[in-house]
C-alpha cells in the first residue's frame, strides 16, 4: 500500500462516494413515502421494509459494504477515508435540487472548505 494512488484507486473512491450519495438520496425518497403514511408503529415498519426506495438504498449499502472492504485491500484506510468527504459535499447539493431543500451561502461555504479540505489530504 503505497502513499499516491493511482487513477483506479480514485475512480474507485469517488465512485464510492458517489455510491453513499446514492443511498443518502435513496433514503430521504424513503423517509418522504414513510411519513405520508399513517398508521400504528408495526403498520409503519411493515410499510417501511415494503418501500421499494428503502430496499434500493439498504442493498446499495450492502454493495458499497463490500466494494469497501475490498477498496481496503490494497488501499491504506487512511489515504482512502477521506474520499467520503465527498459524500458529506454532495449530498447537501443534491438535496436541494432534487428535494429543494435549503442552500444557504454558508452551506455552500462550508462545503468549499470540504472540498479543500480533501485536496491537501489526497
Amino acid at each position: 500500500m503505497g502513499e499516491r494512488l493511482s487513477a483506479s484507486q480514485v475512480l474507485l473512491l469517488v465512485l464510492y462516494a458517489g455510491g453513499m450519495v446514492g443511498g443518502q438520496l435513496l433514503f430521504k425518497s424513503a423517509a418522504l413515502r414513510y411519513a405520508a403514511g399513517g398508521g400504528e408503529t408495526g403498520e409503519r415498519l411493515i410499510g417501511l421494509f415494503q418501500n421499494a426506495y428503502f430496499l434500493a438504498a439498504l442493498v446499495l449499502y450492502a454493495a458499497l459494504a463490500m466494494l469497501w472492504v475490498w477498496l481496503l485491500s490494497f488501499t491504506s484506510l487512511s489515504r482512502a477515508y477521506p474520499f467520503v468527504a465527498l459524500a458529506f459535499a454532495v449530498t447537501p447539493l443534491l438535496a436541494g435540487f432534487v428535494f429543494g431543500e435549503a442552500l444557504s451561502l454558508r452551506l455552500f461555504i462550508g462545503l468549499l472548505l470540504i472540498l479543500c479540505g480533501l485536496f491537501f489530504v489526497v
